[in-house]
């Protein structure tokens, strides 16, 4: 626990001073009940029970003083809390590759399983956008509340040639920032309109970049990107990343497959198809996310499980002053509440 001002401890002097004067005016209402013999019999008939009941009042108030000091100071402290994504973007490979049965049945038809279970799962309150990619990216469902066409843009998934890993992510953007220009054969999305051709050409391109932001500060959305990391054209992946980096928006990557991979081929060729890890990771650090490791169906959902938990109940530093000023006042009421039921008065 961190306090925001820390020098306001000081006041915490305060509570052994109160402790001492409690102490003093015992003593002194000893010596007072010693000069009189009635009342020095009194209090030698009083129990261990109420002797000792005498003093909770007291003390539940010292807590609370204790607490109300330290509230002062502004406690903070690394706690779990509901994110504010209001949209995730899911961009799945549905490349050739993706026909490998190293996870069963196949990576594909196993990605599909397990992004079902992911939106039975989102809480109704988020909007889910769904990409498919292979040679090209192409947005299957708007982002959408319907899970119903969400589910239905799963099903249409169909394998074609070629992996473009970047064309997923930059799709991916140009959903959550349908406002801005994203070049799709650059190198840099971010370059000019002369030198590209935009994801929506009747839009104008921007006049200037937009001044990048801290990575992962973008609250709003999230991309989820599914892949066997095999990227064989389209934009360089790790640059689309960057410009995802520089938009604040974190970009979880999920690995399907085995790194030994599996020979694949149709129609007289063949090919060996590996899991890229290497691209994968550097991407989720880019960004300020994280990679998983899908190497079978139920490494999958339990890596969409995860993810739920980890996308929509995020650890954050944050201040923690009303919970110590409710325990404080919740001291104070119990101090006056027992005084007064078992000695007619506050403390």
């Amino acid at each position: 626990m961190t306090f925001l001002w820390p020098q306001m401890l000081w006041l915490l002097l305060l509570v052994p001073i109160t402790a001492g004067c409690y102490v003093w005016l015992l003593r002194r209402k000893k010596k007072a009940a010693l000069r009189y013999a009635s009342l020095s019999l009194v209090k030698d008939a009083l129990s261990a029970g109420q002797r000792f009941r005498r003093h909770v009042p007291p003390l539940l108030f010292l807590i609370a003083l204790t607490t109300m000091l330290v509230a002062i100071a502004r406690p903070a402290a690394v706690v779990t809390l509901p994110s504010q994504h209001e949209t995730v973007i899911l961009s799945m490979d549905v490349s050739g590759s993706m026909r490998a049965t190293d996870v069963s049945p196949n990576r594909l038809a196993a990605s599909q399983e397990a992004a079902r279970a992911f939106v039975a799962d989102l809480p109704r309150s988020t909007r889910l956008g769904v990409v498919s990619f292979a040679a090209t990216a192409a947005v299957v469902q708007s982002p959408t509340h319907s899970r119903e066409d969400i589910l239905a843009a799963i099903e249409r998934f169909t394998l074609q040639r070629g992996t473009a890993v970047g064309s997923g992510i930059l799709v991916a953007l140009k959903m959550i920032f349908p406002d801005v220009e994203f070049d799709l054969r650059a190198s840099n999305p971010r370059t000019s309109a002369s030198r590209s051709t935009p994801l929506d050409s009747t839009r104008a391109p921007e006049k200037a970049p937009p001044k990048p932001v801290a990575p992962g500060s973008y609250s709003s959305a999230v991309i989820i990107l599914l892949t066997d990391g095999q990227t064989t054209t389209g934009p360089d992946p790790i640059e689309a990343a960057r410009i995802a980096a520089d938009r604040g928006v974190r970009v979880y990557t999920v690995g399907v497959g085995t790194t030994s991979g599996e020979i694949i081929g149709a129609e007289g060729w063949s090919m060996r198809v590996r899991l890229d890890e290497e691209s994968l990771k550097t991407i989720a650090n880019l960004t300020q996310a994280e990679y998983f490791y899908a190497g079978t169906a139920a490494d999958l959902r339990k890596i969409y499980q995860h993810l739920n938990t980890r996308i929509f109940l995020e650890e954050k530093e944050t201040e923690i002053t009303a919970l110590f000023v409710a325990v404080a006042a919740l001291a104070a009421f119990l101090s006056a509440l027992l005084s007064m039921l078992w000695f007619n008065r506050i403390l």
